[in-house]
């Protein structure tokens, strides 16, 4: 076959970056970022995604469960007979408990209309995803203060004169996007600020860094808004026409000034001051981020929430180099994808996890999972006794495995999609073998932002085992449950369907994977800008939160200190993998075959603790070995770890037992929570680390 160059996107985490690969004999010779967009960028993990459709440790083929969940017994089936066995159960536990009874999770990304529809489609409400372990305090602080979701506003990096980075390791845990805007603006003069426990990557690129103690970003929020406040630092015109409760703001933050955050946060009041100046100096091209992964404190809603609060008292709100709005298709005076989701009826019965009604103030769309296991458990509202993991570990991405594993003892279905061994697929009654990306089609998926496009995920290489694509998968499944109207033959017919009206055709991607919407940037004008609140404007109080008990501005706390001899433990990702589905990639592996334990040099050395040496990591009866980073470069209260490591698996022989499971570190985590977010609250455990 004569070599070709295929336009499709990564998969290698949920970011979903526009990629090229080169293609000769049915093979991937080469991948790279796609240069129309990503000027041939692309991070590690999407440099090793040959290696993935490679590896021979992957699920290759049907699996149905032969002994008890967890065992490890199962038996090879054809593709027939596992959707029919899936399609049988689940038809036998709608009419018995109605349709309601299916929950789904999955990864999140530009993907999920054919999920949602397949969900929908069956009649059950209970569509999730993995948000409540990641950004659903960002999403409700948005939405608490805005009326808006957080992906209605941009990141306009790469026009940005000063970026502040808080929960947010930009140049680790990566958008090549992101990356490459960020890099552009530091290369033009912007200022870059980090905060955060320990130094990062993107730590060492900042001016200004701050190594706070962990657990009180609201107080150095607090303190900030002070200042931009008592010394008239704002943008008092747009606080003026746009920010509605300013006076109530002024008279909150009073008493948190810098002296007194000092105390809290361990910066000096000084740099606070000198930091808050430079800020003002900038604004209002300014983009103080969220947050990303804000699943952190039983505060990270509220540490959330100063963050767009700040935004806006600097202007930055709907400014260029700013937090200008997402443009969507309509924007740019186009008509958007026709929606699979969309032709369905919302399901009659309310959400098993109670967002929308029991939480009033929780967005429905990705839900909370956890509450969903609570469900599962108990059977309120209703039994939930099916459940479709797509592409999703929350036994490695939740804290307390064996917790969960408990809840869902209730379960009479759980099925795993999955392109990789996970702790959650090997507990599963069922295993369909997804095709990794470079092996399967998607969906056509649309890219809110200034300049909004749709892009598509072809197929770059066959099959190499008995695999196939989450539309293959889903409509074989609908076929067989009678969901017509997603019972589609091919991915053309999906991609015709969802083209109508657009004035799109397929055609239209042959010559680099997307079709931008609009030849230029478009930055709505902030005098134009409504919000979606009541009043139009910018709600320092939210009545909704108010109404459910959640203090819309909440009276600081100061954080649990660690009792003597133990850590705060805090945990991130890394440039070479994605949480832990990469862990057993042959060519990741070996960038980063285990996780460490990072300690502070002071600390360790009290504990007779040098780099290097193998310790004991332990909470409540789960202990790992694990070696030692000793360094200064993190604070003295917490110990961190890569997460994703302390597989268990028996396929894996790269990642099997190596390095620790910082989720098992977390016993009773489920019921740790920023419930105001909606969010789990995982760096609220205390570990002790002793020499082994």
């Amino acid at each position: 076959m004569a070599p070709k160059k295929v336009y499709s996107v990564c998969g290698m985490c949920t970011v979903r970056c526009l990629i090229q690969a080169d293609v000769e004999n049915d093979e991937c010779l080469f991948l790279q970022g796609n240069p129309k967009n990503l000027k041939g960028a692309l991070c590690a993990r999407g440099g090793a995604g040959y290696a993935l459709s490679q590896d021979t440790e992957r699920p290759q083929y049907p699996l149905i469960r032969e002994g008890e969940r967890g065992e490890g017994k199962w038996r090879r089936v054809s593709w027939d007979e596992a959707l029919d066995y899936v399609a049988d159960k689940l038809k036998a536990l709608k009419a018995e408990h109605g349709p309601e009874t299916l929950l789904w999770s999955d990864r999140g990304g530009p993907f999920p209309d054919l999920h949602q529809a397949f969900v929908k489609g069956f009649g059950s409400p209970n569509y999730c995803n993995h948000d409540v372990s990641c950004a659903r305090n960002v999403q409700h602080a948005a939405k608490s203060v805005t009326g808006m979701g957080r992906k209605e506003f941009s990141y306009d990096l790469k026009n940005a004169k000063h970026i502040v980075l808080q929960t947010r390791n930009i140049f680790e845990a990566i958008n090549v996007s992101e990356v490459n805007n960020t890099l552009d603006a530091l290369e033009s003069g912007c200022k870059l600020t980090v905060i955060d426990v320990r130094g990062t990557i993107t730590a060492s690129k900042a001016d200004n860094f701050f190594m706070i103690r962990p657990g009180a970003d609201y107080a150095f929020n607090l303190a900030v808004i002070n200042v931009l406040l008592e010394r008239g630092l704002y943008d008092k015109e747009f606080a003026a026409t746009q920010i509605n409760g300013l006076d109530q703001l002024k008279a909150f933050v009073r008493p948190y000034t810098p002296e007194w955050a000092e105390a809290e946060t361990g910066i000096p009041a000084s740099r606070i001051v000198h930091f808050v100046k430079e800020l003002a100096e900038a604004a209002p091209s300014v983009i103080w981020h969220p947050g990303w992964m804000a699943a952190r404190y039983k505060d990270s809603f509220w540490v959330c929430r100063t963050a767009y609060i700040i935004n806006a008292l600097l202007g930055s709100i709907g400014s260029k180099g700013g937090l200008p709005l997402t443009m969507k298709a309509a924007d740019a005076g186009r008509k958007g994808l026709k929606s699979l989701a969309g032709q369905f009826e919302k399901p009659a019965a309310k959400r098993a996890d109670g967002a929308g009604w029991k939480y009033k103030h929780i967005d429905p769309g990705p839900g909370m999972i956890d509450k969903a296991y609570n469900a599962i458990e108990s059977g309120d509202p209703y039994p939930v006794r099916a459940y479709l993991c797509f592409r999703h570990d929350p036994l490695m991405a939740l804290p307390d495995p064996e917790a969960i594993k408990k809840k869902w003892e209730k379960l009479d279905l759980l099925v795993s999609v999955t392109f990789s061994w996970s702790e959650t697929a090997w507990h599963s009654d069922v295993v369909l073998p997804l095709s990794p990306y470079l092996e399967r089609e998607s969906i056509i998926a649309h890219k809110g932002g200034l300049k909004p496009m749709f892009f598509v995920r072809k197929r770059a290489i066959s099959p190499r085992y008995e695999t196939k694509a989450e539309w293959e998968i889903l409509c074989g499944l609908a076929k067989r449950l009678g969901i017509d109207k997603l019972a589609f033959d091919s991915i053309e017919d999906i991609w015709n369907y969802q083209l109508q009206d657009t004035g799109v055709k397929i055609e239209d991607f042959d010559e680099c994977g997307f079709v931008e919407l609009s030849a230029k940037p478009i930055y709505k004008p902030r005098s134009e800008i409504k919000f979606k609140t009541p009043s139009g404007k910018i709600e320092i109080i939210n009545p909704v939160w108010e109404e459910m008990g959640f203090s819309s501005l909440k009276p600081y706390e100061s954080p649990e200190r660690p009792p003597e001899g133990r850590f705060r433990i805090v945990f991130a990702r890394v440039g070479v993998h994605t949480q832990g589905h990469t862990v057993n990639n042959p060519l990741l592996n070996e960038q980063m075959p285990e996780n460490t334990v990072w300690l502070n040099t002071k600390v360790a050395k009290t504990l007779g603790i040098a780099d290097g040496d193998l310790v004991e990591v332990s909470n409540n009866g789960y202990s790992a070995k694990i070696k030692a980073t000793v360094t200064d470069l993190i604070h003295p209260e917490a110990a961190f770890m890569v997460h994703g490591f302390g597989h268990k698996l028996r396929p894996e022989s790269r990642a099997g037992e190596r390095g620790a499971a910082d989720q098992r570190l977390m016993p009773g985590g489920l019921d740790k929570d920023c419930l105001a977010g909606g969010s789990l609250a995982l760096q609220e455990h205390f570990i002790s680390v002793k020499k082994a």
